[in-house]
């Protein structure tokens, strides 16, 4: 059976903390931030860990 390959497109917008936990960005940030409040702006420009019931289904993914 061969090597299962990870996922290019997730491999690019996540990373590995040393911990191993995964680190992610906020989504809604690419456009449209006229419509937004000045709260949600700032607080979307830090990057912040993926939720521990999603953790499992991403890890499957980026297996090396």
């Amino acid at each position: 059976m061969p090597k299962m390959k990870s996922k290019s497109a997730l491999k690019k917008r996540i990373k590995i903390t040393g911990t191993g936990k995964i680190k992610r960005h906020q989504a809604f940030r690419s456009h449209l931030a006229q419509n937004k409040t000045t709260k949600q702006k700032r607080q979307s420009r830090n990057a912040e860990l993926m939720h521990k019931s999603d953790y499992k289904r991403f890890k499957a993914l980026i297996q090396k």
